[in-house]
């Protein structure tokens, strides 16, 4: 059995990465754009899992059938990958893998705007599963600007190079939004079969109950019910549905209490510790922001 050493390997730095896969050192220690094509990438002689201390864009050109939930589509166009420092992911299963790679330490995006903004954008805690999946003119997009990243980081480094490279990434990653907004929309039969799984897991585990004895639902255990990562079903909910995922659990609740509240004569606190709640004043106040009236207000009012 193979040690816990030999299954996953942790990249401190871009020289290391570099190094790794048969690559030369790196123009900029912070910042590099890679040509997978020229990575010596021998899957048996790699751990199991990476771990990198820096961000990862990647595109690779790949044909198959990419996981959405507990459904597959089939794609003919390649696919972008997100991770961010610390995330583990797997090794490449192939040697032959066609594309780009950028690699981005946090340092480098010190004093910038982006070194906050870049943790808004939700798909760098996507699974590899989840990858976006370009169109033949999204591709040409993207590439235009890895070409932009290419020659900056292999030409003159001077005063402005940093704040270029740095709007080059931010526009990088805006597009990149952009596209996953356009998958979730023209994927809707796959993510309506998603949503749909997921009203029926959050409905039965409000009406059966469950909160009586495991509180309110998170977020990461409907992920993990669906197989899809946490932030991938906050964005996609919120991208057809104008909702996250935490939204729409507090509306079943609140649409669960109403219903609790017009046809017994349980106290709040009864109806708040049924719901899950630890404390029956937190339960008040998300329904007062809901409904704009306290639990006894709609109850008086219905009656």
């Amino acid at each position: 059995m193979r040690s816990n050493e030999n299954r996953l390997h942790k990249f401190r730095s871009l020289a290391e990465f570099h190094q790794k896969f048969g690559l030369a050192k790196p123009e900029h220690p912070l910042v590099s754009l890679i040509r997978m094509e020229d990575m010596e990438m021998p899957p048996e002689a790699l751990p199991d899992y990476l771990v990198l201390d820096f961000y990862k864009v990647a595109y690779k050109d790949t044909v198959g059938k990419a996981r959405y939930g507990q459904s597959y589509y089939d794609f003919g166009e390649g696919g972008m990958v997100f991770t961010s420092p610390g995330q583990s992911f797997e090794k490449p299963r192939s040697s032959k893998s066609k594309g780009c790679m950028l690699l981005v330490h946090p340092d480098f995006l010190l004093s910038y705007p982006l070194a906050n903004r870049i943790k808004q954008f939700g798909f760098f805690s996507y699974a590899t599963d989840e990858a976006l999946h370009l169109s033949e003119k999204e591709k040409e997009t993207i590439f235009s600007v890895f070409k932009i990243l290419d020659e900056e980081l292999n030409s003159r480094i001077d005063d402005f190079s940093q704040d270029v490279i740095i709007s080059q990434i931010e526009l990088l990653l805006n597009y990149s939004s952009r596209f996953y907004k356009r998958q979730f929309i023209t994927h809707k039969a796959v993510c309506g079969d998603l949503i749909q799984q997921f009203e029926d897991i959050l409905t039965a585990y409000v009406s059966n109950e469950v909160t009586l004895e495991k509180g309110i639902p998170s977020v990461q255990h409907l992920a993990e019910q669906l197989n899809v990562s946490a932030s991938y079903l906050s964005d996609m909910l919120r991208s057809l549905t104008g909702q996250n995922t935490q939204q729409h659990i507090h509306s079943k609740l609140i649409e669960h209490a109403k219903g609790i509240l017009s046809t017994s004569n349980l106290s709040v606190s009864e109806i708040a510790y049924r719901l899950g709640f630890e404390h029956p004043q937190s339960f008040s106040r998300l329904f007062k922001s809901k409904t704009h009236q306290t639990p006894l207000e709609f109850r008086q009012s219905f009656n």
